[in-house]
């Protein structure tokens, strides 16, 4: 994985996992930030009211700190790093993968927990497709109305991605650019007169 570049999953996706009469049920998501772990988390919650278990692991952004892992009540370290290991094991980054289990009464020990989520999460992204995206640098824009079809034209040739815009007399835009273009684009910004441009960490 360059430092331009990273590599996620293309689109949702799942898998079961069955062991002694135990499911496990692996969902992957590509993520972009906890918020979006949060909101996946509380609906799974709502689908899956009667597993025993819902453990999960998820990484974010290229740094490489941006994870967190969750046994959810199994042993510790039986099912999120095993989860988790499978994230990077691939190198995917901005990915959630939840395990649903429910409990088909006889106990796998803890080999046989790691193994199975760890098998059911591989499943699951053996179901989707690894695509690469650019590393986005991200910026707040303010300028004149009037210079808003200069900073367009900028933004499609440098294929930013708008996360955010008031469009009024003075206008505001977070914007994210990506990293390989983030100098040319800035150079021809600044070019213009008149633009504000500062670096966010929206």
């Amino acid at each position: 994985m360059s430092a331009d570049f990273y590599n996620t999953i293309e689109q949702s996706s799942t898998a079961e996992f069955k062991d002694r009469g135990s499911r496990f049920i692996a969902f992957a998501f590509a993520i972009n930030n906890t918020e979006d772990f949060k909101t996946i988390r509380t609906q799974l919650k709502k689908e899956h009211p009667k597993a025993n278990h819902h453990c999960f692991a998820y990484r974010l952004g290229v740094d490489e700190t941006n994870f967190r892992v969750s046994d959810d009540g199994e042993p510790s370290g039986s099912a999120g790093r095993p989860i988790l290991g499978q994230i990077d094991s691939n190198q995917l980054t901005n990915v959630l993968i939840v395990v649903v289990r429910y409990f088909g009464g006889t106990l796998l020990g803890v080999p046989g927990l790691i193994n199975a989520y760890k098998t059911s999460a591989a499943l699951a992204l053996q179901q989707t497709t690894i695509i690469q995206k650019p590393v986005l640098v991200n910026y707040r824009l303010q300028f004149d109305y009037m210079q808003m079809n200069d900073v367009m034209k900028f933004i499609k040739q440098y294929d930013c991605i708008i996360s955010k815009q008031e469009l009024q007399l003075f206008c505001l835009m977070e914007i994210g650019v990506p990293k390989i273009n983030a100098a040319t684009f800035l150079f021809k910004l600044n070019e213009l007169v008149g633009i504000e441009i500062n670096n966010s960490k929206y």
